[in-house]
């Protein structure tokens, strides 16, 4: 009689309701998490901004299912930030809120209306600094009070 033992890559389960930042960071790194924006909290919000400046390039992360825009890339960094700011708008019960998504895409625009290149250096920098800056300078308020201060409000930009 001849016995086999047949292995199976079972694709790992992962909830995005209990996600820890740096599993979903690795995953979205590896281009390996498509899924709903994560359920995370403003005390993930330090280990996100870690990743601000990444520019790597990632193809496979969670997409606003009612945009009708498709990007086939982001960087790391600004998608960080976009989840930090999804964080803020759950926190705030933001009236652009779709499910998790702060906005539409994952993208920055100016607020007069110009358009962005997706891959702009410049914006992703201002962009980085003006969240470090909103969330270190407000550690003396409550979290209530520094999710209602909008990060890029000083800034020229605004997500898409």
């Amino acid at each position: 009689m001849l016995f086999g033992i047949v292995g199976c890559d079972k694709e790992e389960d992962i909830n995005p309701e209990n996600i820890t930042v740096e599993r979903y960071l690795n995953l979205l790194s590896d281009d390996k998490y498509d899924k709903e924006m994560p359920a995370l909290s403003p005390s993930d919000i330090p280990a996100l901004l870690e990743y601000r400046n990444d520019t790597l390039i990632i193809t496979n992360y969670p997409r606003n299912p009612v945009s009708s825009f498709y990007s086939p890339d982001c960087k790391l960094g600004l998608y960080a930030l976009w989840t930090i700011e999804s964080v803020r708008a759950v926190e705030i019960d933001s009236e652009f809120l779709i499910m998790r998504y702060p906005s539409l895409n994952p993208f920055l625009g100016c607020r007069n209306g110009e358009y962005i290149e997706i891959d702009d250096e410049l914006a992703h920098e201002i962009t980085a600094e003006a969240y470090f800056d909103w969330w270190e300078s407000n550690q003396d308020k409550s979290i209530p009070e520094i999710m209602a201060i909008d990060p890029l409000a000083e800034t020229e930009f605004l997500w898409r």
